[in-house]
């Protein structure tokens, strides 16, 4: 690729090759998808365009309403490939959370950021698909004394209005919050409250989670 260095590879999902370069002098993270054998190359060629095209939809949208995501600077269709801004000098929330310098007030405002930001995906009609502490990170812009709050890894994001979807989003969360950070509940109850209170179809949305959060009782207790 052409303004491109040497790709450097940090890590391989089951969706996709991480790399990092350097793209037009800024530093960068390459993302592609990879194809997949077992599947028609036709039938392959058409979900991994689409699905390349709704993460580069959902970072825009979630740009364009204020909320901190990566910037896109080049996308190559023909290769899946999506060359992202490296978010520099960040940590995740998973570890801001796991370290034993992490007081409660600052973990309930962080809880609090959390929750806003969320509700402002939500109501761009934006679905992550994969929330988790990993996919959040913490920076401090220069000469800022605050943390921005950087959501990152929108591989499995959809664009929906459907409460349900964004009801399943919040549950993925909250699974996943609860069982990385043990004793955590009453923080991930602060994000929620500023997530009722600062999303316009919030109601909506938290009623869908209680049917979520039920359904998956009812299966565990079948299990």
């Amino acid at each position: 690729m052409e303004g491109a260095s040497k790709m450097e590879l940090l890590k391989q999902g089951a969706e996709a090759r991480i790399y990092k370069t350097i793209f037009l002098g800024r530093p960068t993270i390459v993302k592609e998808r990879f194809q997949k054998r077992y599947r028609h190359p036709v039938l392959e060629e058409k979900l991994t365009h689409r699905r390349t095209v709704q993460e580069v939809r959902a970072i825009l949208r979630c740009r364009r309403a204020g909320i901190c995501a990566p910037a896109v600077y080049f996308v190559d269709y023909t290769s899946h490939r999506i060359f992202l801004e490296e978010i520099q000098d960040s940590s995740t929330v998973c570890e801001h959370i796991a370290s034993s310098c992490a007081a409660d007030m600052a973990l309930e405002s962080l809880a609090e950021k959390m929750g806003q930001m969320l509700a402002r995906m939500h109501d761009e009609d934006v679905v992550h698909g994969d929330l988790t502490t990993s996919n959040m990170l913490l920076r401090r812009p220069d000469g800022h004394a605050e943390t921005e709050l950087v959501l990152i890894d929108f591989g499995l994001s959809s664009i929906s209005a459907l409460p349900e979807d964004k009801g399943v989003d919040l549950y993925v969360l909250e699974k996943a919050f609860l069982s990385s950070h043990p004793n955590t509940e009453e923080i991930f109850s602060r994000m929620l409250k500023k997530y009722a209170a600062s999303s316009k179809k919030s109601a909506a949305v938290l009623k869908k989670l209680d049917e979520v959060r039920l359904r998956g009782r009812k299966r565990s207790m079948v299990g």
